[in-house]
């Protein structure tokens, strides 16, 4: 049998998963490469023989995504398979054209193909956009669900930017279990706010074999999104959050949409900083596209650990990464929590910045005058940490979900912003997940 010749363009962690569900162990189909995108330091590098299948025992390789067309002539490529999340729609069929100017055909792969059925109930926490609230939602669902007494593990999307072969299946009870799995900051960001909490998270490449490990120990799954993607389990409740900091972004991002369509519930989080007709245009999406939703409005509200060292200093504000770069916010809690508390001064570190944070301004140029806490890897989190140190002012205000004063050695004097989810109720997610397990019998 002639085997379609594929190509899956990717940003390491749906492409793995799509290729590991749907054409890992398929003999109708020949995976010559996948390319890498929005994530420094991933192309390059090989998906492992011992991860990819006895049809594969070389792995498989990974190309820049600017290699596009000439991996599809000389290799012959039939089908191109778009594997990423977070971009716009005029990005992908940007991507589209690309793959059919070159003969290839182009495709998406949708919910049924990909979504493993687990054997606990499945709570799927998505958003329409990176930055949206997302993880202080997983956090409280989380903590709502244990003060309900039921055993709950948090599943984290993807973020394979190591050695791949040692992140098979990945799990986090310990902040030592961090260390000892070399735990880039965006990789911290999301596991550590959890295993502070008490809750066991689980991540890594093979879903498959993470779902069926986590289930073993929980009575409910709580799948924690990435970026807008959507999840790779099959969730009896879709929890989706969306921004009115962006409204309109739920129906022009994918596979954001897909996630406003499907969702159960939406979240419609910062209520408290948004402005009033930004808020109304979102209630007015959900009336249209997803009548049949429950909806809840929420606020972020931020507390700072030390509000007086703010108040009159010259402020260095360090921000969520991806919420900046592919989340393409210019701003965060950080700057909202400067403003707050009277900084005199937001300090630009652009001119300070070195090596690859350097080359994050230029490749982002919505940033102002802020820091993106960028750390996919040992030499960027150094480079992050020479940047701060070298940005001539009063207080560094750390306003990502990791500490960084715990990983990073910070010269100047700090103090940190916190954030969680607080609905403006009823209805609340305490009534979702009461009547949520109550028909799932939990």
């Amino acid at each position: 049998m002639k085997r379609t010749r594929v190509l899956i363009m990717g940003a390491a962690g749906r492409d793995f998963h799509n290729f590991n569900v749907v054409f890992r162990d398929n003999p109708q189909y020949d995976v010559v490469a996948f390319t890498a995108a929005q994530i420094p330091n991933i192309e390059g590098r090989r998906y492992p023989p011992e991860l990819a299948g006895e049809l594969y025992p070389e792995g498989v390789p990974i190309y820049p995504e600017e290699e596009l067309e000439r991996l599809i002539e000389e290799h012959e490529i039939e089908q191109v398979v778009f594997s990423y999340s977070d971009v716009s729609h005029e990005h992908v069929m940007h991507a589209a054209a690309r793959a059919l100017a070159r003969g290839a055909d182009f495709r998406l792969l949708g919910a049924r193909a990909t979504m493993l059925r687990a054997q606990r109930p499945v709570i799927s926490v998505c958003a329409v956009r990176t930055g949206c609230g997302k993880s202080p939602a997983s956090r409280k669902i989380a903590r709502l669900l244990r003060e309900m007494g039921r055993r709950v593990v948090v599943v984290r999307h993807p973020m394979p930017y190591g050695d791949l072969s040692r992140q098979v299946v990945q799990r986090f009870e310990t902040l030592d279990d961090l260390r000892h799995y070399n735990c880039t900051i965006e990789e911290m960001e999301e596991y550590e706010p959890h295993v502070r909490n008490g809750v066991i998270v689980y991540a890594g490449v093979d879903y498959e074999r993470i779902l069926r490990q986590a289930e073993a120990e929980a009575d409910v799954l709580v799948w924690d999104g990435g970026n807008n993607d959507l999840p790779f389990f099959v969730p009896d409740l879709e929890i989706v959050l969306v921004d009115p900091h962006r409204p309109g972004h739920e129906r022009a991002y994918f596979p954001g949409e897909v996630n406003f369509l499907r969702a159960d519930v939406l979240i419609i989080s910062k209520v408290n900083t948004a402005r009033p007709e930004d808020v109304d245009v979102v209630r007015r999406n959900i009336r249209t596209f997803n009548p049949n939703a429950l909806v809840i409005e929420a606020n972020l509200p931020i507390v700072v650990d030390a509000p007086e060292a703010i108040r009159d200093r010259r402020v260095l504000v360090v921000e969520d990464g991806p919420t900046l770069t592919h989340g393409e916010m210019s701003y965060g809690a950080g700057v909202l929590a400067a403003r707050q508390f009277g900084a005199r001064e937001l300090v630009d570190p652009r001119p300070y910045a070195v090596g690859s944070i350097r080359e994050t301004f230029a490749e982002y140029p919505h940033i102002g005058p802020l820091l993106p806490a960028m750390g996919y890897g040992a030499e960027q989190m150094r480079e992050l940490e020479e940047t701060i140190n070298g940005t001539p002012c009063d207080v560094v205000l750390v306003a990502t979900p990791v500490d960084l004063r715990r990983v990073l050695q910070i010269r100047h004097p700090t103090c940190r912003v916190a954030y969680e989810l607080e609905e403006i109720g009823p209805p609340t997610l305490g009534d979702v997940l009461r009547e949520f397990l109550t028909r799932v019998n939990a």
